[in-house]
């Protein structure tokens, strides 16, 4: 361990797992530690059940009727892969999809009055949705095909909206649409957990939607994806990759100090030895005093042995209860998968609730969520902190990466990753810099 790299990382959370791959691959020397004897710090997979169990305190172990505990993988952050977003984008130009497989998760819905209703995934499902009115439909898709032509690089698709000017609520009046179809736009679509972005210039909000629609285009029935054997596997394709490329990784590995000189990082001490670097990535629970509080996520975890109600027997599906129906500030999410995914045992479903917690009665806030789901076997609640960095890392050389949010997708996550990216190495973020080198001397060419 008393060595010199390039590039120490503390924590293998799918950021630090994803930047240790990238600074890997375009060869720099890693080493990768983590106090933990598993991989994937906050964003890991529980296995066994018991586990889980243990974890969250539980005096019992699970009854026999969950299964064998061996059966389940039980994420700790429930997201999706948005089928054309970022990350897809990063494990195909890395390969890591080689390690993994991939199921389309089968709807997603909105709450609206008490109900749950499919989000329209084709135009035969908009016309005959039951979300809006036949008036209404008409406008939203012309709304829709705007949306698709537009480029911004085309001011001839622009329709008269400035991208860079017009705000998102003057398109919607552009297009006369209703409060509900502006609603269900805005968080099933554009996936926004606020209605901050009304008063923004459009741009991102439009992009968003078209993400969605492209996502939605790869496989019809929603525009998520997610991994067989759960959400841990993506952090270990990922550290896979950097080991591939010589990094080195230790796990059970307490760090007992990060050691400065004149204010710049240049060592991790751990069990008596310093491990010397030029740069440091780490998660914020490595380095308390850089960071700072920026809210609350409160996450349940439901075990079920049905599908939810009104979902059409789905085995995964996605809900959004945008804030405006249930007189908050920010949405719920309900993601769910099942033992299709291979998280569970047979005939067993994980529902996980998610949102940012508004009040000092956290637990009160989800009881909309709550009630989609019953009857709920056990549930396992989570409140946590969410930390940003305070320290941008120019003069310490001290990365340190975001809490996982609220948002239901991966995208928030790969912007932190190329934020970090741009601060590490002064040059903008390019997926090209990701692809693996053609003579893969570490024998992996074969597969």
């Amino acid at each position: 361990m008393d060595e010199e790299y390039d590039v120490i990382v503390l924590g293998t959370g799918l950021t630090e797992c994803i930047l240790s791959g990238i600074m890997s691959v375009n060869g720099k020397k890693v080493l990768h530690m983590d106090r933990n004897p598993y991989y994937g710090g906050e964003s890991s997979s529980i296995t066994p059940l018991e586990e889980l169990y243990k974890r969250f305190g539980l005096p019992d172990s699970p009854p026999e009727s969950m299964g064998r505990g061996r059966d389940w993988n039980v994420d700790l952050i429930p997201k999706f892969l948005m089928a054309n977003g970022q990350l897809v984008k990063m494990l195909l130009y890395t390969e890591v999809t080689r390690y993994l497989d991939f199921k389309v998760v089968e709807g997603s819905f909105v709450y609206k009055g008490g109900k749950i209703y499919k989000v329209p995934s084709t135009e035969t499902e908009a016309l005959s949705s039951n979300l809006m009115g036949m008036f209404e439909k008409r406008r939203f898709r012309k709304f829709l095909v705007f949306v698709a032509n537009f480029d911004e690089n085309d001011p001839k698709t622009f329709e008269g909206v400035d991208p860079m000017a017009t705000t998102m609520r003057d398109v919607y009046k552009k297009f006369d649409l209703g409060q509900d179809v502006i609603d269900f736009t805005g968080h099933a679509l554009a996936l926004y957990r606020t209605d901050d972005y009304l008063d923004v210039p459009c741009l991102e909000t439009v992009n968003r939607i078209k993400l969605y629609s492209e996502s939605l285009a790869r496989y019809g029935k929603s525009p998520y994806l997610y991994p067989l054997y759960g959400l841990g596997e993506l952090p270990q394709g990922f550290a896979r990759l950097s080991a591939i490329y010589g990094g080195t990784y230790m796990l059970n590995k307490p760090v007992d100090d990060i050691v400065m000189e004149d204010g710049h990082v240049v060592g991790v001490k751990s069990e008596g030895e310093v491990a010397r670097c030029k740069q440091l990535i780490c998660d914020p629970s490595y380095i308390q005093d850089r960071v700072r509080k920026a809210g609350q996520v409160i996450r349940v975890i439901c075990v079920l042995s049905h599908p939810i109600k009104n979902t059409n027997d789905a085995n995964s599906c996605q809900i959004i209860i945008p804030q405006n129906q249930v007189n908050r500030k920010s949405d719920i999410y309900v993601c769910m998968i099942s033992y299709a995914h291979n998280v569970a045992a047979q005939g067993k479903y994980i529902a996980i609730i998610s949102t940012t917690v508004e009040t000092s009665e956290p637990e009160a806030e989800i009881e909309p969520a709550l009630e989609l789901l019953e009857p709920i076997d056990q549930k396992f609640v989570a409140i946590s902190d969410l930390y940003e960095p305070t320290d941008d890392g120019t003069e310490s050389q001290v990365f340190a990466s975001r809490s996982y949010d609220a948002t239901t997708h991966f995208e928030t996550t790969c912007n932190d990753i190329k934020d970090i990216y741009k601060r590490m190495t002064g040059s903008e973020f390019d997926f090209e810099n990701m692809k693996r080198k053609q003579n893969d001397v570490f024998g992996e060419d074969e597969q």
